[in-house]
């Protein structure tokens, strides 16, 4: 293997830094890319409104806090889960390449901002409406618990 790497070296050996830096950063229209990634209080507004929205959602078909003991935690781990899907949605939407982010400025930077806001109400819509699809299976399991009590 170290023959076949001299061999693109020119067989000088290992490239310095800065000649290694130079190879890196002629890729990096190609090979690097920013990702945006929600922090902070973001990531926390988001949980808390996955937490009152799974509420609601249980409310609605009689599950409330004290029909079973592992609501609460469930409720938690599941807001969890949906903020991460929305979370890892808009990063994956938004990744941008060197020369875009060199060259974005002024009316760009706004149009990024509309593009995200709609890709967030989307992935929280797709979030929302996933839990929703899957409530029944939650009802039917504490039925279960209720009938063997």
């Amino acid at each position: 293997m170290a023959a076949v790497w001299d061999e693109q070296n020119g067989g000088e050996g290992p490239a310095s830094a800065a000649a290694l830096a130079s190879q890196i950063l002629a890729r990096a229209d190609r090979d690097v890319t920013f990702v945006v990634q929600l922090l902070g209080e973001s990531q926390d507004l988001l949980v808390r409104h996955f937490i009152v929205f799974i509420e609601v959602e249980l409310a609605k078909r009689g599950i409330r806090y004290g029909a079973h003991p592992l609501l609460r935690p469930f409720i938690e781990a599941h807001a969890r889960e949906l903020s991460e899907f929305v979370l890892k949605g808009i990063g994956l939407r938004h990744r941008f390449g060197l020369q875009a982010v060199e060259t974005m400025a002024g009316d760009p930077a706004r149009l990024l901002r509309v593009d995200l806001w709609d890709s967030l109400q989307s992935h929280i819509n797709d979030a929302q409406q996933h839990f929703v699809s899957g409530v029944g299976g939650l009802q039917r399991i504490l039925s279960q618990i209720e009938a063997d009590a």
